[in-house]
Parts: C-alpha cells; structure tokens; sequence
C-alpha cells in the first residue's frame, strides 16, 4: 500500500521524524510505522522496545503533544505504529511550523504559515481587527449603496438598515471593541487599498492576447465595485443586439448579464486580498475571462467545487455583508446559478481553470468574433450619433449645464453610480468640467 494523506512508512527511526509528527498534528493526523519498506512491508527495527519508551517522551517534549505509540509483529518481525491525531493548536517543531499535504510533509513559511496560524486559532483573515482605522473615516455612499440593496434583497430587518453607520457594522460583526476588522475597511472605506494593496478590480479589452485596446480600473470600496462593475461591462465593454417585441425595445447581449453578475460578485467577495494582485477581467470579442485569487478548503476537491456543495466562504465577513446587500447567495450555489443563467440564454457552458490559490472563468460569446468585431466596427463608425451613457450625458448638459449628476442620472434613466463613474472619467479626460459650486454652478463642455 502507498503512502498517503494519513499514512506513512519508515525503515527506522531518526529524531528528524518528529517533523513528520508534527506535520500529521497540523493537518488531519494520521499513522507512521517504523520498520517498513516504501510500500508498507515489514521489515522489522531494532530496539523496538527502547522505542517505545523513547518515542513518546520526545514527541511530549520536543512537540508538546502525546501521541500513542504501539508495539505490533508480523511475521516474527516488531515494528512500531505512531497515531498522531489532528490538533486544534498549532503544533511547532523548534520553531517550525510542517503540515502534511497528500503524502508529503511541508514547512510552512510566509503567507501560507500566517493563514495555516490563522484557521487554527479560529480567526479568519477578514475578521482581524485594524488600527488607526475609525468609523468617521468611512463615507457615506458605501452605506447608502449597502442599504437601497438590502432594503430590496429584504434580507435584513428594518431597524438594522435605519440604523446608525456604527450600529449597522456592528450588526454585521465588523466592529471588535470598537476598532473596524478588514472587511469594514474593505467593504466600506473609500481607499481600502491604503491598508490593503491590490483591492481593485481591473478590466481590459483585448483585440488578442498581446494587442490591448483599451482598460479600466475600478477602485473604492467593495460594496462600490460591486455597484460599479457589471454596469460598466455591459455598457461600455460590450455591444448589445437590438430587437423590438412590438413597441417594446429588447437588447440582448452576447453574454447573459446574471451569469457575469453572479461569477464577478463571487469573485469580489471570496477572493484572498492577501495576495495583494487586483480581480482581472479580460473581455475579448467573443469571451470573457474572470480571474482572482482564492484559498479553497484544504479537503475540497474541484469535483466539490463544481458539484452541489454547502457554502465554506474564505471571507465570512464579506460574503455575509454581500449576502445581506443581495449580491450573493449563502448556499454555495453560485456556480449552478452561473450554469443555469447559461443554459436559458443558449451560451456555452462556463469553462474553469482551477488551482489551489486561484480560479478562473471564461464565457463565451452566443455570436463569433468575426460577428462582434464588424458590429464593433460599425459603432465606431458611427460614434457621433449613437445612445451611449456619454453622448447621452452630453446632451442633457447642454440644455441643463445646472443640472446635478444625480439630476442628470434620473434623466437618462441611468443609476447615479453610473453616471458619476462617466463623469468623472469625462472630467480626467478634459471632455467635460465643473465651473462654481457643487449647488450653484455649472457644466462647462470643453
């Protein structure tokens, strides 16, 4: 029999063993037996029973742990059986800190060591408080996006939703003694990324893999991206084919918007900011690829992933805020509601890429690059008279330059979000500016 998770064979005994012990502590436990081959014949050892006296004081005093150590024969041969059972503590050697990993003992070192330190001791990553970090840092958009979506999920009681910015974070289990965990700062400070580099989300559409046309970065706080991003795919990456039912206007896009939705809020909400490296979404005429890193559950399995599977999220604080704004669900069904949404619209299945610490999405397209390339094309051509959000902004300002953004959102029947996003991006890019006060003034089209 091979070696495996919870078995391992050795012809004698070293003192070096105590890591492999140690390993088995820190991860499922398991067995070792000394006086065996490679594959699990006895051989016998010497001084088998100096060994078991041995063995279990210096586990005890080199490890901290007891272990039981057993004196089996066969054959005529003695040999010795370690039971190593899984700790709830972390289990060092001298300092270091191994873990078994299918049939082999690992050190642990860097980000992997402070995660294994964390799920030991009952901590997760986002619920770690931070200082110099208070709730009257924290604007109020992110709030008022976090409540007009959880007045319409219905997923949180009404007193919590009125109640005061502290409150509501207590509510959620974001506060500890007063200081913010990360998921506040992530989910609600403007600039999280001054604590937490790389929480972003980058967007790129590519002609091919080396030629990019242009990009986009989407910054702020979690509870904005998730606000920002699908909008801003379906309005500016991608073109939709017009069709009317009678009077009624219907535009269906090459990829079904629920799909995208779910796949991109799923990456937002259990993706590992450790990582410091920003969610990439690269859309192409005819896929689109979602890419973030995650940590998946040390016992799962891709087969778990994409089957039926209860939810086990790496960041509980975030997916329970997300869950609560109706972004996500709190079943493990986002990948069946992927497939689903898939289905109904007549695209492919989803293809995933999956590693232990990142996981990719592609869609594809329901029409051939050739097909969105030529519509593309053809909206280029004729960019001067088109409806888009930009063109339709500038028209409003022109007859209203008074107007506010919010004003100017309910006019072209936009949410406000989204035209604060383009407005701005109009402003950087010397389309547009404001002259006077955010009250009194105005419009100026450059």
């Amino acid at each position: 029999m091979a070696e495996s998770q919870n078995i391992e064979w050795k012809e004698s005994w070293r003192d070096e063993y105590l890591k492999w012990i140690c390993g088995f502590a820190n991860a499922q436990g398991g067995k070792i037996y000394i006086g065996t081959n490679d594959d699990g014949t006895v051989i016998g050892v010497q001084d088998s029973k100096k060994l078991l006296e041995d063995i279990p004081n210096k586990v005890r005093d080199v490890l901290g742990i007891i272990v039981d150590v057993n004196l089996l024969t066969e054959d005529g041969k003695d040999y010795i059986e370690i039971c190593v059972n899984s700790n709830s503590y972390p289990v060092n050697y001298k300092g270091e800190y191994h873990y078994r990993s299918g049939s082999t003992k690992q050190q642990l070192k860097g980000q992997a060591l402070n995660q294994f330190l964390l799920q030991k001791t009952g901590i997760t990553w986002d619920s770690v408080p931070v200082q110099g970090v208070t709730i009257q840092d924290l604007r109020n958009d992110s709030f008022d996006i976090f409540r007009e979506q959880a007045v319409r999920s219905k997923r949180m009681d009404k007193k919590d939703i009125d109640a005061t910015n502290e409150q509501l974070l207590d509510s959620l289990n974001l506060l500890e003694n007063s200081h913010l965990k990360r998921a506040a700062i992530l989910l609600f400070h403007h600039n999280p990324e001054k604590w937490i580099p790389g929480a972003y989300i980058k967007i790129g559409y590519f002609e091919s893999d080396s030629e990019l046309r242009y990009q986009d970065e989407i910054h702020g706080s979690l509870i904005s991206q998730a606000d920002k991003v699908v909008d801003l795919i379906f309005t500016k990456y991608l073109k939709a084919d017009i069709s009317y039912q009678g009077v009624t206007r219907v535009e269906t896009y090459p990829f079904p918007k629920e799909a995208i939705r779910e796949a991109v809020f799923n990456a937002i909400a259990h993706k590992f900011y450790g990582a410091l490296i920003p969610i990439q979404i690269s859309v192409y005429a005819d896929r689109i690829y979602i890419a973030n890193d995650c940590i998946f559950p040390e016992d799962w399995t891709i087969n778990d992933l994409m089957g039926k599977h209860r939810s086990r999220p790496y960041n509980p604080l975030i997916a329970n805020t997300f869950f609560r704004a109706g972004f996500i669900e709190a079943w493990g069904r986002g990948i069946e509601k992927i497939k689903d949404s898939c289905k109904e619209a007549g695209n492919p299945m989803p293809e995933y890429t999956i590693k232990r610490e990142d996981i990719m999405v592609m869609f594809k397209s329901l029409v051939s690059s050739t097909d969105q390339d030529t519509n593309q094309a053809t909206d280029r051509a004729n960019q001067g008279n088109d409806n888009s959000i930009v063109t339709r902004i500038l028209k409003v300002i022109q007859e209203e330059p008074s107007l506010s953004q919010k004003k100017i959102a309910d006019v072209i029947g936009e949410k406000y979000s989204t035209v604060k996003y383009y407005m701005e991006s109009m402003k950087k890019s010397g389309i547009i500016k404001r002259e006077g006060s955010s009250q009194k003034g105005k419009w100026i089209i450059l």
